[in-house]
């Protein structure tokens, strides 16, 4: 029997919360108000939906209620509409989680410092719902993890309540299900990655394919039913495994060929060839070949991290991740080879790094956004001050870099003006801003060390210029 006979007559409750999906008179949770919940609660908001967003900090929870935004992308008149038309809140307060038909949870998963899967943001806030769960809720996990997560972590935190969820087997075409049972479920309960890209003008969130699997068909088809009043296109997938894995293949995928191009850079360095020339040329075949680009590092929550995720649970099944372990090798030797860059430089020109005045260029993890994390230019920063060098550093969206999770600069940004440039014995342009006028830059500065490529168009003064 087809599955969507036989969820409907097995159950009413499941029917119901879709008509209210349909009918968008379902309140939606969003957990966790970050460049991820942020973006989805307010798209939720502006498809008609009444969107409460959930966070324990404080602070961003009274910008929000002041329609103020502290995320560059997102204007604060966007959250001042919603609020005005009532159809979005932000508040501290839990206890608000049993009027929602949904909650999403959009919360941080990061390495601990044993570079192993910390899942303490998860379980904390799923403990924080289980208190308040009631029967025919719709629980969605978003934070991207290891295959298993949905299942081992958030399921029996959220069975402490006394109410029950079967892991059911279902299979699916990508749109429709076919179950052979479907069990009584008192609550419902799916994985749906986060496939958000910050500054990607050419994508919006509600124009990316939204994977969806659930622990049983009943979930899958729920969170279907809500996915699809705010996405162009949803795509079912088998289980919460399937769909965890998904987004862990699309971040690997993206960190093995950024080291890949990475190693051909550092060989292309010592070969006198111009990996910049050949990545254009090589991407001009309309098959077969898509460009990735080097850097300083990699940074961001996801490509960094994700990998590591799923080396870790490979373990679980004695599987060696000896492709992915390489990669997050060579990627997260990159900023160390950038300081040997500098280093070198300065040798060639008589100058030692120690009391060397280096000028780091953009703290951001990738050029136009105000995101900081995993960012490669703050490991720059702490291996040049550990090598003696006096450094300053300038960013458009960060006019001061205050304490994070694992560093501690204390720093507070340089303008780039003409005689702070003639100040310094190196620039180092770790995130290629558009803000930046590089004409400018290299007329000015003694010597700049170009990590992005940004300074390709530059015609005057390039034997300042030195690319790594």
């Amino acid at each position: 029997m087809g599955i969507n006979q036989a969820i409907y007559v097995a159950s009413e409750a499941v029917l119901a919360l879709q008509s209210k999906f349909r009918e968008k008179t379902a309140q939606v949770g969003v957990m966790g108000m970050g460049y991820v919940g942020l973006p989805l609660a307010l798209l939720f908001a502006r498809r008609g939906f009444r969107a409460t967003g959930f966070d324990i900090d404080s602070a961003k929870v009274e910008k929000l209620q002041r329609g103020e935004s502290y995320i560059s992308h997102i204007p604060g008149s966007t959250i001042a509409e919603q609020l005005a038309q009532k159809h979005f809140r932000a508040t501290c307060d839990f206890a608000a989680l049993r009027e929602m038909d949904a909650l999403l949870i959009c919360v941080p998963t990061p390495l601990d410092y044993h570079r192993e899967p910390d899942l303490s943001f998860v379980r904390d806030t799923v403990e924080a719902i289980t208190p308040h769960l009631r029967r025919g809720q719709l629980v969605v996990l978003e934070s991207t993890t290891y295959p298993g997560t949905t299942e081992e972590v958030v399921l029996p935190i959220l069975e402490r309540s006394g109410l029950r969820c079967s892991v059911l087997p279902y299979a699916t075409d990508g749109c429709t299900l076919q179950a052979e049972e479907c069990g009584e479920t008192d609550f419902l309960l799916a994985f749906s990655p986060e496939r958000e890209d910050p500054g990607n003008k050419q994508f919006q969130t509600h124009q990316i394919p939204k994977v969806i699997g659930g622990v049983n068909a009943s979930s899958a088809l729920a969170a279907q039913a809500l996915y699809g009043q705010a996405f162009e296109r949803t795509l079912l997938v088998s289980s919460t495994r399937a769909a965890e894995m998904t987004k862990i293949l699309e971040n690997t995928y993206r960190c093995v060929n950024i080291a890949l191009v990475n190693e051909l850079k550092l060989l292309c360095l010592r070969m006198g060839i111009d990996i910049w020339e050949v990545i254009e040329a090589a991407k001009t075949k309309p098959f077969g070949f898509t460009p990735f680009y080097p850097g300083p590092g990699l940074g961001g929550h996801c490509i960094p991290i994700d990998p590591f995720y799923l080396t870790w649970k490979a373990r679980e099944y004695e599987f060696p991740t000896r492709f992915i372990e390489l990669a997050g090798e060579i990627n997260s030797a990159m900023p160390e080879h950038v300081v040997a860059a500098v280093a070198e430089v300065l040798n060639q020109r008589k100058q030692c790094m120690q009391d060397a005045k280096i000028l780091v260029l953009g703290v951001a993890y990738k050029k136009d956004i105000d995101d900081l994390r995993e960012s490669p230019s703050l490991r720059i920063i702490e291996l040049l001050q550990a090598r003696g060098a006096r450094v300053g550093y300038h960013d458009p969206y960060f006019p001061r870099l205050h304490k994070m999770r694992k560093y501690d600069l204390g720093l507070v940004a340089v303008e780039p003006t003409a005689q702070a440039l003639e100040g310094f014995d190196a620039v180092v342009i770790a995130t290629d801003h558009s803000s930046y006028d590089y004409p400018f830059i290299v007329r000015h500065a003694r010597l700049v060390v170009d990590t992005r490529n940004a300074t390709r168009d530059v015609r005057e003064h390039r034997e300042k210029i030195v690319r790594c």
